[in-house]
């Protein structure tokens, strides 16, 4: 039985150590703020191109001793992809992607078999294989528009993140048009969750992403954040946000260089932490769980 045959069963995946994880509720919960503290998902690119240099590993060694450093840090999630969906971001193929995710994955599950792995691809033959060599969800910069995607996702209650993207990362920078930016994302991510929740997809295992940088110009970027939790409307899922030395931090600290743009992309995590935002998409896991634990610290202690 496959992993994700025994999460739409249900079941409780047991670990090699015999303890019990990855069940329907601790996903869940890894998904959800807590105490006040949002969740952190570090990022793990498995890519020659991706916008950050730093975020690139091409050694499959290297990417595991990176994602079990992460987690040391503080992370709740690592996230692993293989294509890049950088502005202008030429497409691979398939067997492309597997090649450089899936023997990544197997060797960090082997090398830890409790932490909590999620698949960053648009493609639904990764996310079956990825979640077989041990993801635990998949995070869709489409946005499930694949009907193969969401057909596995839903028939097979596999935890998901799902991204608003207007148009595809070739294009998507080309004068991108919202009448209403947050009414538009928020209704678009919304008609697909409820989809889902039709079909008995449960709510707590599904997360949105408005999607910075993916079709928003500088005023779609921060009208969507200033909406903050409010782009949920009524749905009963996460929210997670991925801001992380973007081209739009670069733009507010005239930081052309995204190794010089971590100063401001802590400051968004500070914004996300008054939000009351779930999850944050990260290149730099020590440095925003720093960050978090000094805020919680100062908030929650009461006056001397």
């Amino acid at each position: 039985m496959t992993y994700y045959q025994i999460f739409l069963a249900g079941e409780v995946v047991p670990a090699a150590n015999g303890s019990n994880f990855r069940t329907p509720k601790l996903i869940s919960q890894s998904l959800r703020i807590e105490n006040g503290i949002p969740k952190l998902m570090g990022i793990l690119n498995v890519t020659p191109d991706s916008f950050h240099a730093d975020s690139r590993y091409d050694a499959v060694e290297e990417a595991t001793e990176k994602a079990l450093q992460m987690w040391k840090q503080g992370a709740t999630w690592i996230d692993i992809g293989g294509e890049s969906t950088r502005p202008n971001a030429q497409p691979i193929s398939i067997e492309e992607e597997l090649n450089r995710v899936i023997p990544v994955i197997k060797s960090i599950r082997q090398k830890n078999d409790e932490g909590l792995i999620s698949i960053d691809t648009r493609n639904a033959e990764v996310a079956i294989k990825a979640i077989e060599a041990g993801a635990d969800l998949v995070n869709d910069v489409s946005g499930l528009k694949s009907k193969e995607m969401f057909d596995f996702v839903v028939e097979n209650r596999i935890p998901v993140c799902i991204m608003h993207m207007q148009n595809n990362p070739l294009n998507m920078q080309e004068n991108p048009i919202y009448d209403d930016v947050i009414e538009d994302v928020s209704k678009e991510l919304t008609i697909t969750v409820q989809r889902m929740l039709e079909l008995g997809y449960p709510s707590d295992l599904v997360c949105i992403d408005p999607g910075i940088g993916f079709g928003k110009n500088h005023s779609h970027n921060l009208a969507l954040l200033r909406a903050g939790r409010d782009l949920l409307g009524d749905l009963n899922c996460s929210i997670l946000w991925g801001v992380s030395r973007k081209s739009m931090i670069g733009k507010i600290c005239e930081a052309e260089d995204t190794n010089d743009r971590l100063a401001g992309t802590l400051g968004s995590t500070a914004l996300a932490y008054n939000y009351g935002i779930d999850l944050l998409r990260v290149h730099d896991v020590k440095e925003n769980s720093d960050l978090l634990k000094v805020m919680n610290e100062i908030h929650s202690r009461p006056n001397a």
